[in-house]
């Protein structure tokens, strides 16, 4: 029978395309670009300072936001309760509403004049224009990428498992670090690399809270917006290279994690 190869081959046509319109845009700036453009840019305070406040700032989030997220997503994998549909796709808001606009809603949230606002003066900052405030845009995005993933662990479980901890006299704490969470562990790695990495790309929301100090997405707008294309394609290429390492390296010390 021909049938499976020419769908064989058909998939792997279209397939071929879609490779060619993720890598095409990346290998044109590449070859765009002269080395010493990249090599000057890159010895830039500027540059390099909003790479350093970019991925501090998307890691800290994470790793904060983590330590309610987690349970969050427990809850929602073993829990029934009222309205659970509703908060589940209270979660999703942040993805698919416009990050400006998600940027408006956060920025009305942590103005000085609302309560958190006047809260964090109180303290001696700001979240408009600090990176604090940069951080909570980046997890405002990126949250619901860490409690999907972490859900979908939970879920794949066997509650037997759970059961027979608790039955065997493990208190529920207990039982959830040495059963739940080792076993959904690698969905939660999975979710803890993905809301860094969406938090580290962040512009929309980021740049309505905080258009200063300059994370690089919002550097690389700025700097096309004043000088234009060939300007903003180093600092562009720069950040893209630093963060597939940064992905990649996450990538591969969560696979050794998983099977050590």
């Amino acid at each position: 029978m021909n049938t499976p190869k020419n769908i064989n081959l058909l998939f792997a046509f279209l397939s071929g395309l879609i490779l060619l319109f993720i890598v095409g845009p990346l290998i044109g700036m590449m070859l765009d670009t002269p080395l010493s453009d990249i090599y000057e840019t890159g010895k830039e305070k500027e540059v390099t300072d909003s790479i350093v406040l970019t991925l501090g700032a998307s890691f800290l989030g994470t790793l904060f936001f983590a330590i309610g997220a987690i349970p969050f997503a427990y809850l929602l994998a073993r829990k029934e309760f009222r309205f659970k549909r509703l908060i589940s796709g209270i979660i999703d808001i942040p993805v698919v509403i416009p990050h400006s606009a998600a940027g408006i809603a956060l920025l009305g949230f942590v103005s000085r004049d609302s309560v958190l606002g006047k809260a964090a003066d109180s303290m001696g900052f700001s979240f408009v224009g600090h990176p604090i405030g940069i951080t909570t845009a980046m997890a405002f995005v990126s949250l619901p990428y860490l409690i999907n993933a972490a859900r979908n662990g939970f879920e794949s479980v066997p509650v037997r498992l759970e059961k027979a901890a608790l039955n065997l006299g493990a208190s529920s704490f207990k039982m959830f670090f040495s059963i739940s969470l080792p076993l959904a562990w690698r969905s939660i790695l999975s979710g803890l690399i993905m809301m860094f990495a969406r938090g580290m790309s962040e512009f929309g929301a980021v740049v309505i809270i905080a258009y200063h100090p300059l994370t690089t997405p919002v550097m690389i707008f700025e700097r096309f917006g004043a000088f234009g294309l060939k300007y903003a394609q180093p600092v562009a290429l720069i950040f893209i290279a630093i963060s597939l390492m940064v992905f990649i390296v996450l990538r591969w010390l969560s696979g050794k994690n998983v099977h050590a």
